[in-house]
């Protein structure tokens, strides 16, 4: 499906960002810098490791034909303008969650994580085993982007919190910052859900202009500084199971490379994917012990609140399926999730749990 046709079937694609008309970039022989702006401050645990890692890849695999040079949020453009500045070609990449574009399709969450949806096991089984990275690609073709997931966060937090949640109806008027269809879930339990980027989080919540946040994870919470302005953490969400993160080039850029030096990209990012999953699940563990031995309070989530949230994802999820793109990645993903979760909860999770328990009997 070309682009034009699909924004003009689409029932979601009439906001979408308008398309690079350039033509094919032109570079001299030899030696080329690309662009690559990112979602992220600079620096910040976890995230801006993937950066670097993806990057760094690239440069050295291609033996320096290739330098990716990233620039953080506000470096060269917004946090949340970089997708527009690699579709219109003022950049060659970026490197984000590819929830921040919702709002040109929808069916962008499904690359980074949608509520209630696959964990990290079953979305690699997804994205790699089955078809959901020509799906990634076949979204990405419609608004000139070639993208990858490139970074893992696992399963994040719940969220930060000024005061306890004791039911749903403490949701009700809160304000709360989650991006993607999480965050549209949560709205509809009464929230006032807002979208703001990793570095504005903190002042936001010591000004009173949030009384609540999801980050990431305890890790990559902890160097943010959240246990500073909120007395309340939540370790289980259900926003965010197994958060991909994703690298987009523009098409035109992407075509341009040599066969080998667009392998090199797909390979770069799926080892960048692999190995922020293994440092974010390694730090997360010994910093929320951290974080309980500071004062910080963990809880849970009661299950009626589990429930509204289960309720108010399906619904939103379901919602979208009028949209042909939307319900072709919607059906993919579903079904996938449903087939690996048999196997994985029938051992591994099974094994986990008892595995847990004798260990701590002895």
């Amino acid at each position: 499906m070309d682009r034009r046709s699909f924004l003009k079937t689409s029932a979601l694609g009439g906001g979408a960002v308008a398309a690079s008309t350039l033509a094919a970039p032109v570079y001299a022989q030899g030696k080329r810098t690309l662009t690559m702006v990112t979602t992220w401050p600079r620096g910040l645990a976890g995230v801006w490791d993937s950066v670097e890692r993806v990057a760094n890849n690239i440069t050295e695999a291609t033996d320096g034909q290739l330098t990716v040079e990233p620039k953080a949020a506000g470096e060269l453009v917004g946090a949340l303008e970089s997708f527009d500045a690699v579709v219109s070609g003022q950049a060659d990449m970026y490197h984000g969650a590819d929830y921040y574009w919702v709002g040109q399709h929808p069916a962008w969450a499904y690359f980074a994580t949608v509520p209630f949806g696959m964990t990290v096991p079953e979305l690699m089984t997804w994205y790699y085993g089955q078809d959901g990275k020509a799906l990634h690609h076949e979204l990405g073709e419609v608004f000139g982007v070639r993208a990858f997931i490139a970074g893992q966060t696992g399963a994040q937090g719940g969220g930060w919190y000024r005061k306890e949640i004791k039911s749903v109806d403490d949701f009700k008027g809160l304000k709360f910052r989650m991006p993607g269809l999480g965050g549209e879930a949560l709205s509809k339990l009464g929230a006032s859900v807002q979208v703001l980027p990793g570095g504005e989080i903190y002042q936001a919540l010591s000004t009173g202009a949030l009384d609540g946040t999801e980050w990431v994870g305890p890790w990559s919470d902890e160097k943010l500084g959240l246990q500073e302005v909120c007395d309340y953490y939540y370790p289980a969400g259900f926003h965010e199971p197994g958060a991909a993160l994703s690298v987009g080039m523009n098409l035109d850029v992407f075509n341009s490379l040599t066969a080998s030096q667009q392998k090199i990209v797909d390979m770069s990012c799926a080892d960048g994917h692999q190995s922020n999953y293994g440092q974010f699940i390694s730090n997360n563990g010994p910093t929320l012990d951290r974080l309980k031995a500071g004062g910080t309070q963990v809880k849970e989530f009661s299950e009626d609140v589990w429930d509204a949230f289960g309720k108010a994802s399906i619904d939103l999820l379901n919602g979208y399926t009028s949209d042909d793109m939307f319900k072709k990645i919607h059906e993919s993903a579903q079904a996938s999730m449903k087939a690996s979760s048999r196997w994985l909860s029938a051992t591994d999770s099974f094994y986990a749990t008892q595995r847990n328990r004798v260990l701590e009997s002895m």
